[in-house]
């Protein structure tokens, strides 16, 4: 039997396989019973607390949510004294004396690294500038309810693929023995110590892990393809640059016939700029000329995209997460060939 309690949730890197796929069957499972109306107040009597110094809609709406639909509390702390008046020590000492479990979403993973380390409490990570674990999560169990399993799966990240998401899909791809491809120019390779990693757990996974600036061979035989954002939180001046560097790698209809396939998907992390219904949108349009950055509208309605379903599985795997690490006795609400 997996046994998580306790465990913080920092990246992927620190799940086996087993574990992760522990999470995702758990997480099917917590899906089923709230569509059923079924709540088993694995929380009752817990309290959480939300930091955040990056904005966010999915991450906080999916802790809150998760947390109340079994039975915790949850404080939401956007203004706190974290690293001004208060140091990231003191802070993880005082919130774990207070709170069972501790979401962390912002800039540093050593913030997040040094919560787990000295609070004394679970830990998750909700975003930060290297890695988006529980994400990557919810990804994978959208890719396996469209797909059925995940056999043979061929996932192609195209556009900035040295960010956060890129990073944990890539981590979670070779975990589980998926075949992953990154797409994008040389300017925005992912990190070489993460990428050094991943390769040495696909060896021993057999997935097969390439990196590529050449569009037409990457994109041969893609099961998924996702994309973000070109322009990251707190990368908001780099706009131009970023549009000059990822403007050949825009998903649209040509991207996806180049496929060879009929029954690839599309995924994104949200929030898309796809349209001009933003203030940031209009902003790149009337600047740059641009009425769609990172994918077209016509793609991102189209059958094909299931970033509304990615969004909805948020708040089902973080709740896995949450419950298999704070719950007493996580598992009590299922029979063992249910969960394992």
């Amino acid at each position: 039997m997996i046994d998580l309690k306790g465990r913080n949730f920092l990246t992927l890197l620190d799940y086996s396989p087993d574990e992760i796929n522990y999470l995702l069957n758990y997480a099917q499972l917590l899906k089923e019973d709230k569509k059923n109306g079924i709540s088993h107040n694995l929380l009752s009597g817990k309290n959480i607390v939300l930091l955040f110094e990056k904005t966010s809609t999915r991450t906080r709406s999916a802790f809150e949510v998760a947390c109340y639909d079994e039975g915790g509390h949850v404080t939401f702390l956007s203004n706190s004294q974290l690293g001004k008046k208060e140091s990231v020590d003191d802070t993880a000492k005082v919130l774990g004396r207070i709170y069972d479990g501790i979401e962390f979403r912002g800039n540093k993973q050593e913030t997040v690294n040094l919560l787990a380390d000295l609070s004394g409490v679970p830990v998750w990570n909700g975003l930060t500038d290297e890695f988006h674990p529980t994400q990557a999560l919810a990804d994978i169990m959208t890719i396996k309810e469209h797909f059925g399993d995940l056999d043979n799966i061929k996932i192609v990240f195209i556009g900035d693929t040295r960010n956060n998401v890129a990073n944990s899909l890539m981590i979670i791809s070779a975990k589980l023995g998926l075949n992953f491809t990154a797409i994008g120019p040389k300017e925005l390779f992912p990190d070489k110590e993460i990428l050094n990693k991943v390769e040495q757990i696909a060896k021993e996974t057999g997935s097969n892990i390439e990196v590529t600036d050449n569009i037409d061979k990457g994109i041969k035989n893609a099961d998924v393809i996702y994309t973000d954002i070109w322009v990251s939180m707190g990368e908001e001046e780099q706009i131009k640059e970023r549009i000059e560097l990822l403007k050949d790698y825009q998903v649209n209809n040509n991207l996806f016939n180049k496929t060879g396939k009929d029954t690839t998907i599309f995924l994104h992390c949200l929030p898309s700029f796809h349209d001009t219904k933003t203030t940031f949108g209009k902003m790149v349009e009337e600047t740059y000329g641009l009425t769609e950055m990172e994918v077209t509208d016509e793609i991102f309605n189209s059958d094909k995209s299931l970033v509304f379903d990615q969004a909805e599985n948020r708040l089902h795997t973080i709740k896995a997460v949450i419950c298999s690490t704070l719950a007493e006795e996580p598992n009590i609400i299922f029979e063992n060939e249910r969960i394992n």
